[in-house]
């Protein structure tokens, strides 16, 4: 790499959650829903494109919009509750490439198509049954977050559903899924027709009262549906109805015999040792969606955090995770995602890239309404949602809370500087660094009022080769942490 890769993986101004990541030529293409800062819903921008190298991938290109919502023609007219969801793309047996996505206020599901992974699609059609009518309009459970597989044998599959009963906005009438996700066969001749004939079927990942005494009863399928193949095993990929855990099973064929793997990666490290419930979460927690890749022979699961204090600000990240035996197990989040490796002890970081922020009172499980600042840090930014605005920060960082990063290689480093703007409160006012979570303090660094950003610096004790760094307030004071260097 010629760069470090941190979380996000994307730029701070950018906001693309639900990511399907593929890889095409030498490059992996991130296809995904577009949240506005502040938006004041889901997926209101049209859809982007990123890529990188598989030789680097700290090195980001922005491909700009390959899809405006505008190009369907059944766009409702109202943008707010009825946004571009969730999409994914698949190579057809013709060299081209094909966008399923979802649009709010429609009910059915819509294909795009391309002559390159990340040019300008163009509207094709909508996945249709032999007679023409399209899936979701014959009274099926709400079609949602398409995913879809290409086979080794060249059978193309598509998998929707969604089974949040009490989302009445989004449902619109329709009904959510209780038997768990659904599948079609989609002829490759027009990727559009649906020949695995009209009686809806369903793979057996369970969901609802149908979970119940099962392994999936704690994790029962919600929404998200993504299919992958490692080792001639098929990995269906899928958000649980607690909404911030990313979960699998695993079968040896695409629609059926699905077996419950566990899960992939917690919004909140939910899981963890020491993380038993959301109560303990490590970060504010919300819905999350992406899926599994292979890169460079490392495996890697993509999906989203939550930012401004809602849910509707979501911004894409991805981890390596471990894959033993045709099991994958649950990953952590961290700063150093798609890095292969800990972050250098020398260096200067945006305090954005932090994987842990919580107050004295924890965290919560966000809403669609921006919840109050109270005594609790959280990831923000000024300006707009592009790339004219400055990066996005930690602010209301306070007495009590926690702001956490991993991992870094600090065998060498030296000193250790924070940069902040804001109020101290009381004269013994100091950050102070741990490289445990409940750990005692290895340096404390006084700080004191600064109405514009001030760099504070302290001598730093060198460590090991992949630790922890969590940032915290001593006496009273509320500041903007803006970033911290390394040297």
């Amino acid at each position: 790499m010629n760069h470090q890769a941190f979380n996000p993986y994307l730029p701070s101004w950018e906001y693309v959650p639900d990511a399907e990541p593929h890889v095409v030529d030498g490059r992996v293409y991130v296809y995904g829903s577009h949240d506005l800062f502040n938006g004041i819903n889901f997926c209101l921008g049209d859809y982007v494109c990123w890529s990188a190298p598989l030789s680097d991938l700290s090195d980001w290109t922005y491909h700009g919009v390959i899809f405006r919502r505008d190009q369907d023609p059944a766009a409702p007219r109202i943008r707010v509750t009825n946004g571009l969801a969730a999409p994914n793309m698949v190579k057809g047996p013709d060299g081209r490439y094909y966008l399923y996505y979802f649009m709010g206020g429609t009910k059915m599901i819509s294909v795009a198509v391309c002559d390159e992974p990340a040019g300008k699609y163009e509207f094709l059609g909508y996945v249709h049954y032999q007679d023409g009518t399209p899936i979701g309009k014959r009274g099926e459970p709400f079609q949602f977050d398409p995913g879809c597989l290409m086979d080794e044998d060249g059978r193309l599959y598509l998998y929707t559903g969604f089974a949040f009963a009490g989302n009445p906005i989004l449902l619109d009438g329709s009904k959510p899924t209780t038997e768990g996700p659904m599948w079609f066969e989609i002829d490759t001749k027009d990727m559009l027709t649906v020949i695995s004939g009209d009686e809806l079927q369903y793979i057996g990942v369970l969901t609802g009262e149908k979970a119940k005494g099962t392994p999936y009863e704690s994790q029962s399928f919600g929404e998200a549906s993504s299919m992958r193949k490692f080792g001639g095993k098929y990995y269906f990929i899928y958000s649980s109805l607690n909404s911030h855990n990313l979960c699998y099973a695993v079968s040896d064929k695409p629609t059926e015999g699905f077996r419950f793997g566990g899960v992939l990666v917690s919004c909140g490290d939910i899981g963890l040792p020491g993380v038993p419930d959301v109560k303990h979460a490590r970060n504010c927690t919300g819905n999350t969606h992406g899926s599994l890749i292979e890169l460079n022979g490392r495996y890697y699961i993509f999906y989203h955090r939550h930012s401004n204090r809602k849910q509707s600000s979501r911004q894409a990240c991805a981890e390596e995770i471990r894959f033993e035996n045709g099991r994958f197990l649950q990953a952590e989040m961290t700063s150093c995602g798609l890095n292969a490796g800990p972050l250098a002890g020398k260096g200067h970081y945006p305090s954005y890239i932090a994987c842990n922020v919580y107050g004295r009172n924890g965290t919560r499980f966000l809403s669609m309404l921006k919840h109050p600042k109270g005594a609790d840090p959280f990831l923000t930014m000024k300006g707009s949602d592009r790339e004219g605005g400055p990066d996005q920060y930690v602010s209301n960082f306070c007495g009590g809370c926690t702001v956490g990063f991993k991992y870094f290689d600090l065998r060498e480093t030296k000193k250790i500087s924070v940069t902040l703007q804001g109020y101290a409160q009381s004269a013994d006012c100091a950050v102070t660094v741990r490289n445990q979570e409940h750990g005692e303090p290895l340096v404390k660094i006084p700080v004191h009022t600064c109405t514009k950003a001030k760099t504070f610096t302290a001598d730093f004790p060198a460590l090991g080769e992949k630790e922890a760094l969590y940032f915290s307030i001593k006496g009273k004071g509320t500041f903007d942490f803006i970033s911290f260097d390394l040297a």
